[in-house]
């Protein structure tokens, strides 16, 4: 048994604009919500390692990982893994952007499988990640077509 999600969401702007915004990892704790900090670790050409920490939780818990992701512009396409499971087994992460009329739609797809010790199963995680990322997902829809009407 493993967990999967799938979420996107059409954001009226340009591909490019939603690429630079969405992949500049030390940028995400002013995009998501939900971090507290992001801080780039180490860069080699568009593989970015990057440590995630997470405001606390509804029980105070602050949680902290490392991840790493590769970009790749030519193919809109973004692959990223947790190198920290933490209470995961594993964690991959596909983002893909198309352009479609009205902007461009992003699509987040994980695949995991949470440890035996996690404090939830596989459907409790996706449910979480299902109700997250359309939270998470909204923010960056607005601030990205806020950020593209200022620059229009």
């Amino acid at each position: 048994m493993a967990g999967h999600t799938e979420q996107s969401i059409l954001i009226n702007a340009p591909f490019q604009l939603v690429w630079d915004i969405t992949n500049d990892v030390a940028g995400w704790a002013d995009l998501y919500t939900e971090y507290a900090k992001a801080e780039v670790l180490d860069r080699q050409g568009d593989t970015v390692r990057f440590r995630l920490t997470m405001h606390p939780d509804e029980n105070g818990k602050v949680w902290s990982w490392v991840s790493e992701r590769t970009g790749d512009i030519g193919r809109k396409q973004v692959h990223a893994h947790r190198v920290e499971t933490g209470p995961f087994e594993y964690m991959n992460i596909h983002w893909t952007y198309r352009e479609e009329p009205g902007g461009t739609r992003m699509t987040w797809v994980q695949d995991f499988h949470m440890k035996p010790t996690a404090p939830v199963d596989d459907d409790a995680m996706v449910e979480r990640i299902n109700t997250n990322s359309r939270i998470q997902m909204d923010v960056i829809k607005k601030k990205i077509e806020a950020a593209a009407t200022s620059a229009a």
